[in-house]
């Protein structure tokens, strides 16, 4: 009997230990995966996040029979109204999942006809996570409270914006998507501000650690656009784009204020930015009256690009959703890129 090297033997037991992490990687473990890692993001800070759930416990416990028996209690451990788990058909374990930054019925359909997929993810919300979509607007608040807005101010400007996006959600039909992934007897669910919380984190971070080297607003631009997922959106042209002010301005204060928290916020809190300081916004997309506002008040506005920008934050989530030993294919519009 030939002994096998050492290195063989090795690799073996890695095989082993492998397979036994690996084992039994549930809808709800993506669940929490992608909550665990959407607060750890969080640009408020993870304390703070904590603080948030503590806060919801307390208001949940102080609620009669009735109001308890409507509680969403997603709430009391995910702060994010957004991502949700919408259809679960309690799979022992989730092989390969679909994933697009959008999913409807037509990607739906593909995933049942390809006949290997355990689980659908949206990014973008659907379902109950799309009508309570305008609950995690909240975080804005703070965010541009660490950008020096007085938090009253920012708490007083978005308040108005939430109620307007939240009437503007209520007649969707909600539960359509939902619907057909339980028919065809799909898992789906969706990953909206977990996702845009790791992209703005890295974003920030990516800031941080070339600020001395930004002076201009091109700088700014050109860092963006060596971002990989950006790189390929300016193939499609789909990449970064000024859209206030010009790339030989100075940028000032860079302030990441518009990737994450549900939607665009209120246009009204620009004045706002531009009295705490800040020369130049980064964000995903923004309405051409929004647009006008923030040019109004001589702000530089930098907008990354949508897909590209959500395909990012999706990208840092599924890599690790692959270190977990689950196969992603990617569709509809998620410009995969893995990471080390």
């Amino acid at each position: 009997m030939v002994n096998a090297p050492a290195d063989q033997g090795t690799g073996r037991r890695f095989e082993r230990i492998k397979d036994v992490i690996f084992k039994n990687m549930t809808t709800q473990d993506i669940y929490k995966l992608a909550v665990e890692l959407g607060s750890k993001a969080d640009l408020r800070g993870l304390a703070r996040v904590k603080k948030h759930l503590e806060r919801t416990k307390e208001k949940y416990d102080k609620l009669g029979k009735d109001r308890k028996a409507e509680f969403d209690l997603e709430k009391l451990t995910n702060p994010y109204s957004d991502t949700r788990v919408l259809v679960d058909n309690k799979k022992k374990q989730i092989k390969k999942v679909l994933v697009g930054i959008d999913i409807d019925g037509a990607e739906l359909l593909l995933a049942d006809k390809l006949g290997d997929i355990d689980l659908v993810i949206s990014h973008h919300p659907d379902g109950a996570a799309l009508a309570d979509m305008h609950d995690v607007m909240h975080l804005q608040a703070q965010v541009l409270a660490d950008y020096g807005v007085p938090i009253n101010i920012a708490e007083s400007v978005i308040r108005p914006r939430i109620s307007e996006v939240s009437r503007k959600l209520s007649p969707i039909n909600h539960s359509r998507n939902s619907d057909i992934a339980r028919v065809l007897g799909l898992d789906y669910m969706c990953t909206h501000t977990i996702a845009d919380n790791l992209g703005a984190r890295f974003l920030v971070d990516l800031i941080k650690k070339n600020q001395a080297k930004l002076e201009t607003v091109g700088e700014v631009l050109a860092l963006l656009k060596s971002i990989p997922e950006y790189k390929e959106a300016i193939k499609i042209k789909a990449g970064p784009r000024l859209f206030t002010g010009h790339e030989d301005h100075s940028c000032g204060k860079i302030a990441v204020t518009e990737f994450t928290g549900g939607t665009s916020g209120s246009k009204d809190i620009y004045e706002k930015i531009a009295q705490a300081g800040i020369g130049t916004i980064i964000g995903m997309h923004m309405s051409e009256e929004h647009r006008a506002e923030a040019e109004k008040y001589h702000l530089n506005v930098v907008i990354a690009g949508h897909m590209a920008s959500d395909s990012l934050g999706m990208n840092l989530f599924l890599d690790e959703l692959e270190k977990k030993g689950v196969k992603v294919m990617p569709i509809s519009g998620l410009i995969r890129i893995k990471r080390k």
